[in-house]
Parts: structure tokens; sequence; C-alpha cells
């Protein structure tokens, strides 16, 4: 097999198949960029602005489809593609045309995507002690790409939309089924820290539209009496302290090598965090992906955030899944102002909320618990086999480009 691979694949420099595109006039043409997971696409489908940016677009450059296009510094993390469209993207990309006669678009879009091409770029490309790891010219134009015909070419792109294709349908069905489970997991937390476990009981109006009917022996009692503001700054004593972020996956430990140093030159306003304290975003509450999080660890966090004190522990659990509810609806927007969506931590702790008896309370935290814990390990298998699926898709790839495997007789 490899005898045979060698006598048909060419070896031939970046510089024989790619010509470098220089900075073009044109500017009336929609704005493109390239994403690591889709490739080349209009900004505006990678969530950017749908108008083009306020700064001059003289040297914007056009973009043909079938050109090869890269961002200049993170080809090496694979934010590369040939453009299915016509359009203009940022001086910091290169683009390069295409010698069709010997490199095909369809096998280069999955060729230069592929890991053994993107390592290729990132080694060999790299302009030495660069922090930023720029793709340089003189070394990338010399980098030795390995090709078949043209004919085998398009043989394997068709072989590869043909098994990716099966790939990516079954990912995007795995991918439906998880944003299920996820409806389920949040309706199971609606249902429990709204209406109570207890089927059959007379219900009240709540406090407020997110809250709704409510069992009618549960009190609407402030927030404030089950959590206190505690304004704790650390100070000069920051070293002591692990710096903690409210994330998706609720308050974690920070990688501080995420900052590169860029830490404020005062502690000041950054508060201590103890186990079993409440942390809270309480602005742009529409735009930020989490607002609640309970630590399980001691640290300290940015004065951006409102930090509480449980007074009724029993309760704890009870009320973050209450708040994760109010949060994944964004129920509290009656409670909005400004243009940041700021609830002020006075405010916050005079709305009314639902407060089972204790007990109850208790039963509904553990009931939760148990019924989600079961939907996050289901969430969790499903997200491993996407992620086996993500492997062979990327590993199936690179065979097929490099010529480990030979798919020129396959069904």
């Amino acid at each position: 097999m490899n005898v045979t691979k060698e006598s048909r694949f060419q070896k031939l420099p970046f510089w024989a198949v790619a010509t470098k595109k220089s900075q073009s006039k044109n500017t009336d043409e929609g704005l493109l960029s390239v994403y690591l997971d889709r490739g080349v696409i209009p900004y505006s489908e990678g969530g950017g602005l749908v108008h083009k940016p306020a700064e001059s677009l003289e040297k914007y450059q056009l973009v043909e489809p079938g050109d090869l296009v890269m961002n200049n510094q993170q080809a090496w993390r694979g934010s590369v593609g040939v453009s299915a469209h016509r359009g203009i993207v940022s001086p910091a990309y290169l683009v390069f045309e295409l010698d069709r006669t010997k490199v095909a678009p369809s096998f280069a879009a999955y060729a230069f995507r592929s890991k053994f091409y993107v390592d290729k770029f990132m080694l060999s490309s790299l302009s030495v002690g660069d922090i930023q790891r720029q793709i340089k010219w003189p070394h990338l134009r010399n980098v030795l790409l390995s090709l078949p015909s043209i004919e085998e070419q398009n043989i394997i792109a068709s072989f590869l939309d043909q098994e990716t294709g099966r790939i990516d349908r079954l990912i995007e069905k795995k991918t439906h089924f998880i944003a299920l489970l996820k409806e389920k997991r949040a309706a199971v937390i609606t249902h429990a820290v709204t209406k109570g476990i207890d089927a059959n009981i007379p219900m009240k109006e709540g406090s407020f539209k997110a809250v709704g009917l409510v069992p009618e022996h549960w009190d609407l009692s402030p927030v404030r009496r089950a959590l206190r503001l505690a304004k704790r700054t650390v100070g000069q004593r920051h070293e002591n302290f692990k710096l903690l972020s409210l994330t998706t996956r609720g308050v974690i430990e920070r990688d501080i090598s995420e900052n590169f140093g860029k830490f404020p030159e005062s502690f000041d306003t950054y508060q201590e965090v103890r186990p079993g304290n409440f942390v809270f975003c309480l602005f742009d509450i529409d735009e930020t992906p989490r607002t609640v999080g309970v630590s399980e660890i001691a640290g300290m966090i940015t004065g951006a955030y409102a930090v509480f004190d449980c007074l009724l522990p029993r309760y704890a659990q009870y009320l973050y899944y209450l708040f994760l509810h109010l949060d994944n609806c964004k129920g509290l927007k009656p409670f909005y102002t400004g243009l940041r969506k700021t609830i002020r931590p006075p405010k916050f702790a005079s709305i009314r909320i639902p407060f089972p008896p204790e007990d109850e309370a208790v039963r509904i935290g553990e009931h939760i618990e148990s019924q989600t814990s079961k939907i996050d390990e289901l969430i969790a298998r499903t997200e491993r086999s996407i992620d086996l699926l993500r492997e062979k898709r990327a590993a199936l790839i690179t065979a097929a480009v490099t010529g480990k495997i030979d798919v020129r007789n396959a069904a």
C-alpha cells in the first residue's frame, strides 16, 4: 500500500499550487471570516455584525469561490478554509488562489483543514519567537505538499463528502437529543421550584410572572430572608486566595495562565468567597451565560459580582435551583434598570420569592438532584459520543487526503 501511495502522490512546494493574492480595492462585497470549526463563512453567520466595520476597508482583500483563506494568527489552530463564497476579508488574513490544474478546491477544502496540514503550517511556517504565532509567507511558500492526481483528488473529495455527511448527520441528531435533554432538565427544575413535588394541592398567585402559581402553603418573602450581601474585600491579602470565576459550570477556580499577567494593580475591590456563598452576576443579565452559582471552594472574585452569605443553609439547594430557573427564563427582567440591565443588590434583596416549608425545601432539592443527575449522566455520555465521532471524522479526513487509505475503489 505504501509503495502504491508513494507512486501516485507527487510532492510539490506550497508556492507551486497557491499564489498569494494582493489587496483589492473592491470593498462592495460581503464580509467573510474563517472559523476553526466551520471554515470560511459570511461574517454575519458566525455571530458577528451584519454590517461592515466602520474602519476603512481599503486594505481588505477580495476572496473568490475556491480561494484558500488563512487567519494569519490562528492558522496553526486550524483557522483555515477554502471559500465557497465571494467576499472580502480583513488584512489580517492570507488569501491564495489555487492552481486548479494541481489541486482541486473540493479536495483542498478537506486537505488544508486536516490535522496533518494544519500541523505542517504550524511547525514549518511560524515565525520563531513570535508570541502571536503568525504564519510567515517565506516559510509557508516552501512547505511541501503531497498531492495525488486531480482525478484522485476529486474521488477523495466525493468519498469524504459522503462519509463525513453521514457522521455530521449523526452528530446533528445527537446534538438535538442533548438539546431535548436540557429542556427536560430545565422543566424538572422549573416545576419543582415553583409547583413543588406534591400533586393536587391548592395553588395561589406568585409574586411575579416567572414564578407563576405556587402552592398555597408556601410563603412569599424577600430574598433577604435567606441571603445577605457579604462585602468582604481581600485587598493586600489577595496572594492567599484562589482566583474564582462564575461560568456555566458554576463557580470554578480560574486558570491564571489565561490572564497572561494582566492582573489589576489593586485588589481592593476583589471579594472573598467562602464555601456555600451564592455568587450573582446582576448586570448584563440577558447576555450573561450564567448569573448564579454556589461556591464549593474558598477564593476571591472580582468586585463586579455580588456575593451573598446564605442565612438558611437548609434552603440553599432549593434557592440555587430557583435562581437557576429564573436565570434560564430571564425571569428577573421586571427588576432590571438601565442600559446594562442591572439589579442593584438592595433591590435584589427586596424581591419576593417563594419559600416552601423547610423540610419540603430540602425534599425538593433532593428530588431535583436525583432527577437531573440521571439527565446529566445521559448528556455527558452523548457529548462523549459526539467527541468520538468528531475524532473519527478528523482521522478519516487525514487518512484520505494523505493516502493512508485508498478510496479509489470505495463503494
